[in-house]
This record gives structure tokens, C-alpha cells and sequence, in this order.
């Protein structure tokens, strides 16, 4: 797989909590020059990033991150103004505990609003895999599959393991054709990231792959 088809696949990414604007500039440049799909960047630099790029890439971002606890009337909230401030794609994390207490009806029913609130815009339902049996990431896929959303994506990369092959595979085998796949967290190489197109996985969430490319060293997400 060359390099080109990776790259376009490539959220390039940079949610630390020290990022500076000289450094989201940084990224929004790079992943313009090199073809990624999009940038994801902290909520707080999305106006000033979309006005940046203009019609260059679009501007992706993170709701009820890293964490999934903020009630579904914040992350819709939170979805609405970062549409209103130029953002394209929205990065929802799930209400985790709500996972695990089977509450199955009312992570449906938050997924909906904040598609709802989504429009014709992307929305990408990050299930955070590491902290889920396989078991529970098949429900998931399920319900992300009934809820409008367009991707389900493994991870944030705050928790503690990022995506994996077996992950990968296991939602290309139980979401609905429909679904997108983004495996994000932890794509170290080239050749992780071929990997994971290959499985099935449509995006890529990394801040690697471009450094990489770039002949750099990369470490982080």
C-alpha cells in the first residue's frame, strides 16, 4: 500500500492539553500539504483553524473527551458549537459505565441526539475498546449501527491501549455495511497503518503517520 492511499486516510491528530496554536498551525499545515482526510484538534482551536485552512482540509473534533461522562445534553451542545465554529466532523466518546451497566436504550438514544445535532456531518462514535469486553464491542456495534452515526472508532488514545488488529476486524465483522471504521491510537508505522486499512478500518486517527512520511521521529498518538 503506498504511501498517498495511507495518508488520505489519516485524521491527522493533535488533542494533547498543551498543544499551542503555533503547533495546531503546524499540523494544519502538514496535513493539507500531505492529502490527509481531516484534522482533529481540541474544540477550543476549531474557529480559529477552520478560518486557517478555509477550503484546504477539513476540521474534525472531539466531544465529551476523553472520558464520555458529560451528560448527552453537553455533548450536544458541544456539538453544535463546534459545527457553528467551521468543524466538519465530530469525534463523540460513549458514556462508558453506561456500557458496562447495560444500559443499551440510553447510549442509543445519545448517539441519535448527537446525530441529530450532526446534520449531514460526519459523526464518529468512539467506543474506547480497551476498556470493553468483546462481548460488549459487539452490542456497540450494533447500536452505533442503528443510531445514524457514520464510523465507529476504537479509541481515544488516553486510555490505556489504543487500537488493535483484533478490534478491527472484530467491528468489520458486526457493524451494518454502512459503517465506517476509524481504529485510532496507538498506529506506531507505516505498516500498522496498511494493517489496519486492510482489515477494513476507513480512517486513521494518528499524529504519526505524517511525522513518519516526513522522515521524523514521531511518538504520541
Amino acid at each position: 500500500m503506498d504511501n498517498k492511499t495511507i495518508l488520505a486516510a489519516v485524521d491527522h491528530t493533535l488533542l494533547t492539553q498543551t498543544a499551542t496554536w503555533a503547533e495546531i498551525k503546524q499540523i494544519c499545515d502538514d496535513g493539507a500539504a500531505y492529502g490527509c482526510a481531516s484534522v482533529c484538534i481540541p474544540a477550543s482551536y476549531v474557529k480559529q483553524a477552520a478560518e486557517y485552512l478555509g477550503d484546504r482540509l477539513p476540521v474534525c473534533t472531539v466531544i465529551g473527551f476523553p472520558n464520555g461522562y458529560s451528560t448527552t445534553a453537553v455533548k450536544v451542545f458541544e456539538a453544535k458549537d463546534a459545527i457553528a465554529n467551521g468543524a466538519k466532523e465530530i469525534d463523540m466518546v460513549i458514556n462508558i459505565g453506561w456500557a458496562k451497566d447495560g444500559r443499551w436504550d440510553d447510549l442509543l438514544a445519545e448517539i441519535k441526539a448527537v446525530k441529530e445535532a450532526c446534520g449531514a456531518l460526519v459523526l464518529k462514535v468512539i467506543i474506547e475498546t480497551c476498556l470493553l469486553t468483546d462481548e460488549e464491542k459487539v452490542k456497540l456495534c450494533r447500536i452505533v449501527s442503528d443510531s445514524g452515526a457514520d464510523y465507529i472508532k476504537t479509541s481515544t488514545g488516553f486510555s490505556s491501549a489504543g487500537a488493535t488488529r483484533e478490534d478491527v476486524a472484530l467491528f468489520k465483522a458486526n457493524v451494518a455495511p454502512h459503517v465506517k471504521i476509524k481504529a485510532a491510537g496507538g498506529i506506531s508505522s507505516l505498516q500498522d497503518a496498511a494493517d489496519f486499512l486492510a482489515l477494513g478500518a476507513d480512517r486513521l486517527g494518528t499524529s504519526r503517520i505524517v511525522k513518519l512520511v516526513k522522515g521524523q521521529a514521531a511518538q504520541g498518538y
